[in-house]
């Protein structure tokens, strides 16, 4: 049996293969919102940037086949899912909060996270 390098998009450096998942405007925006307990595709599209529904759905498409995110039918008809982070995906929590708290110094009139998403868990 043979093991199977990984595909990289552009390159194995680390960093460059992150972005490749969560460096467009809104992946990082909908694992913070789930972070907080936003669950369903309706809450998700409530958040203060304004996502379409378009991009929305495309985002959790792929963070749900790069195993990011978990989808569960929660009713039949219509066809309605809740989204929740896999182990993979809460291991972005320490990396959300260094960029809150990177853009808290450097970004002036950026506002202050709610205590509890300094509390979350990884």
């Amino acid at each position: 049996m043979t093991d199977t390098p990984p595909s990289f998009q552009r390159s194995p450096c680390p960093i460059a293969s992150a972005l490749d998942l969560v460096g467009d405007s809104w992946t990082l925006v909908i694992v913070r919102d789930l972070a907080m307990g936003k669950a369903r595709f309706a809450q998700l599209q409530q958040s203060p940037e304004g996502i379409t529904t378009s991009i929305l759905a495309d985002r959790l498409r792929r963070l749900e086949a790069a195993g990011v995110v978990t989808r569960t039918a929660y009713q039949e008809r219509p066809m309605r899912h809740e989204y929740r982070l896999t182990a993979k995906g809460r291991g972005l929590i320490p990396v959300l909060q260094a960029l809150a708290r990177w853009s808290a110094t450097w970004t002036p009139g950026c506002w202050t996270p709610p205590e509890r998403f300094w509390e979350l868990p990884s």
